[in-house]
């Protein structure tokens, strides 16, 4: 099996294993029981997790709070914020190409007298920089928008955006869940308040991720979604994960950065375009991509290349929420690409151990594919 959806998730890397372990039977102990050395050992080592995590974002220790994945530190953020901020003003600003996980909160927080403002992206993916500050006014208290595209891998100009949130007043989240791991994410070089990750996009393990939450220029506070026990600076109550946190710590640690998936992925799409020709569109080409994030537009039906390989090779015809549920890319669609555009896309996501070999005979299954 030819494995191509990284990111969807990742293997937990022998490194990050190897960390975890011992947290599972040898030092078990509650990282909340401080009275004791079994206690005390959990609680350093979770101690140590969140030093990892501030480090690879430049950010403080005390800014981390540990969470079960992105998409409760997402609902933790949009409503935290919202819950707390009311007094300011009700209106949020996203964008239509958002993971589902802001979109959906969004959606909700509608119902309890959320002002929804869901911002247009061109044919490349990006968000219109004039559409936002126009659409910036006293009562906006939070701005969300993704760092990177999970499904184009498209990267939004973060600073920029930071800089127009901040000249009027208001908070900038960041769901950075596809960014974190494949290029660099400096919160204050780029200027962001909240900012959301999961360890198993990242090669470590399902079930544990983190939200940045700024202490200072500006100080952000939340309303906790989850109360009993008051961990986590009170945001955040439940024992802790502590081998999930051990592992999501070490796989920040492990982060590198080199050209290596970049040039798999633009090996990727030469040699089909050399085959399809104009047959095909690179979808996001003229922005800056993520290095290993491949969405193509075919001439036949996307169902068919998954149903010929599927044993074979593992792609993807959206994220995982929206294959999972069998409907259109709201991205692609958000992009302006037909029903019919998206029902004929795949979305190719490369990773630390793809080899060469493993594109070359992608490319020959794709080719197989178009002739059936």
């Amino acid at each position: 099996m030819i494995y191509l959806d990284y990111n969807a998730t990742t293997p937990v890397s022998p490194e990050v294993l190897q960390e975890m372990l011992p947290y599972f039977s040898e030092k078990f102990g509650n990282a909340a029981s401080t009275t004791h050395l079994p206690g005390l050992q959990a609680k350093s080592s979770v101690d140590i997790a969140r030093e990892r995590v501030a480090v690879q974002l430049n950010g403080e220790p005390q800014e981390i709070i540990f969470t079960s994945g992105a998409t409760e530190a997402i609902n933790l953020a949009i409503k935290g914020i919202f819950q707390l901020y009311q007094g300011k003003g009700n209106h949020i600003i996203t964008a239509k190409t958002e993971h589902k996980a802001v979109l959906d909160t969004c959606r909700f927080l509608e119902t309890k007298g959320a002002r929804i403002t869901w911002l247009e992206v061109n044919q490349h993916g990006q968000i219109n920089l004039e559409q936002l500050e126009q659409a910036m006014t006293p009562e906006t208290i939070l701005v969300a928008v993704m760092f990177a595209n999970n499904e184009t891998g498209v990267v939004q100009n973060i600073a920029d955006i930071a800089d127009i949130v901040h000249r009027h007043q208001s908070i900038f989240f960041c769901d950075a869940t596809q960014a974190v791991g494949k290029i660099p994410v400096d919160v204050q070089r780029d200027g962001i308040d909240v900012l959301s990750l999961s360890a198993h996009k990242l090669y470590g393990p399902k079930g544990v991720g983190a939200l940045y939450v700024r202490r200072k220029n500006p100080r952000v506070q939340l309303e906790p979604l989850l109360h009993g026990g008051g961990h986590e600076r009170g945001w955040r109550s439940g024992t802790l994960n502590v081998p999930g946190i051990v592992g999501l710590g070490k796989a920040m640690e492990l982060i590198t950065f080199d050209h290596r998936t970049t040039i798999l992925r633009d090996l990727l799409e030469s040699g089909l375009t050399d085959y399809f020709g104009d047959d095909i569109s690179i979808n996001g080409k003229e922005s800056q991509r993520l290095p290993n994030t491949s969405n193509i537009t075919f001439p036949f039906k996307a169902i068919d290349v998954i149903r010929h390989t599927q044993t074979k090779l593992a792609v993807a015809t959206g994220s995982a929420c929206t294959s999972a549920q069998n409907t259109p890319s709201h991205v692609l669609t958000a992009m302006g690409k037909s029903a019919a555009e998206t029902a004929r896309s795949i979305r190719f996501s490369i990773g630390k151990y793809t080899t060469e070999e493993e594109i070359a005979a992608t490319i020959l299954l794709i080719r197989e594919c178009s002739k059936l």
